[in-house]
């Protein structure tokens, strides 16, 4: 079929590490695919896979028409990360408002469907005993997590009030070859340099990215999920102690021997973040980087599972072998 004649997906946040696998596997898939990025110099792993690539903020009205034009699909993946200096009024100026002018945009440019990426973050703390799914509290922890909520409120709402097709997909936490975020955890483990803090008995359900991207693509593809919310995780939710233990036999390592306590490590966080944040530091410890070790992410993906066939495919110890080997490749650890 001549590449004119494709249907063509838009993804924003594409220079990030799932918007590129997603542009990647969109792409293989036979789709035209249009990544919408910020930073210039992020461009050219997209072009190696084929996109095309408009360089624009989320915010940015004319980037995104330019983006959106001739568009079937929309797979809205650009987030503001967590980091120090950025003010409460970013994260809400890109989650939230951003979100509204895009989904606005999607329907005066005619798009079909729309996947709205948001994050199982919402949930806070699981305090179940169960896993939680996607009609379980939502306690979102920190401004991140607070303004994702938003940007789902009111990506439901304008896509209704515009009649756009939309699909809320939220992912647990996400690892794999070349992702960054969980270099620390992985590393400190590989270089016996990590401390276990707690007991250790709280769940860590990740998801592997091929399976996350997969679940993006389903529920842009089903015809059922307008309408719908998802929680897409791996299918295995180990407990932290399991985790850490399963990551280190990995790395062919000991496992951490001793558990430390996690409240002076949450003092010390508070005190730090009281002093660095006011002055555009970025803490050497956070107490949302503590809270990695209290709080429980356990998730049920029935819905997932029953209602757009999604299976995830990757074992975790497999997924694990993979990340570690990419971290070694790059010189991460």
């Amino acid at each position: 079929m001549p590449a004119r004649e494709l249907p063509a997906v838009l993804v924003t946040g594409a220079a990030g590490f799932t918007g590129l696998a997603l542009a990647r596997s969109l792409r293989d898939s036979g789709y035209r695919v249009r990544a919408l990025v910020r930073n210039q110099a992020r461009t050219r792993e997209l072009e190696d896979v084929g996109a095309e690539v408009v360089v624009g903020d989320i915010r940015d009205p004319h980037a995104v028409g330019t983006a959106l034009t001739g568009v079937r699909t929309v797979y809205h993946l650009a987030a503001v990360f967590r980091r120090a200096g950025v003010p409460d009024s970013e994260y809400r100026e890109v989650h939230v408002d951003a979100t509204r002018r895009l989904v606005e945009a999607s329907a005066a440019a005619g798009v079909g469907r729309f996947v709205h990426c948001s994050t199982v973050g919402v949930h806070g703390d699981v305090q179940l005993e169960t896993p939680a799914n996607e009609d379980a509290p939502l306690h979102p922890g920190d401004i991140y997590q607070v303004t994702k909520l938003e940007g789902e409120h009111m990506a439901r709402e304008t896509a209704e009030r515009t009649g756009v097709p939309l699909t809320v997909v939220r992912p647990g936490p996400i690892y794999g070859p070349g992702d960054r975020r969980l270099v620390k955890l992985f590393g400190g483990i590989a270089r016996r340099r990590f401390l276990l803090l707690g007991n250790g008995s709280p769940h860590f359900q990740m998801v592997y990215i091929d399976d996350l991207v997969e679940g993006f693509r389903l529920a842009a593809e089903t015809p059922d999920a307008v309408g719908r919310t998802y929680i897409i995780t791996g299918g295995e939710a180990p407990t932290l102690t399991d985790l850490v233990n399963e990551i280190a036999e990995v790395a062919q390592v000991p496992a951490p021997r001793y558990k430390l306590p996690v409240w002076p490590f949450t003092l010390a966080a508070a005190l730090c973040e009281a002093v660095c944040i006011p002055l555009g530091i970025e803490p050497p410890i956070f107490r949302r980087r503590v809270s990695f070790f209290v709080n429980n992410r356990w998730f049920d993906t029935s819905r997932a599972r029953n209602e757009l066939g999604f299976v995830p495919k990757m074992r975790l110890r497999e997924g694990i072998q993979r990340t570690l080997d990419s971290y070694r490749r790059f010189g991460w650890i």
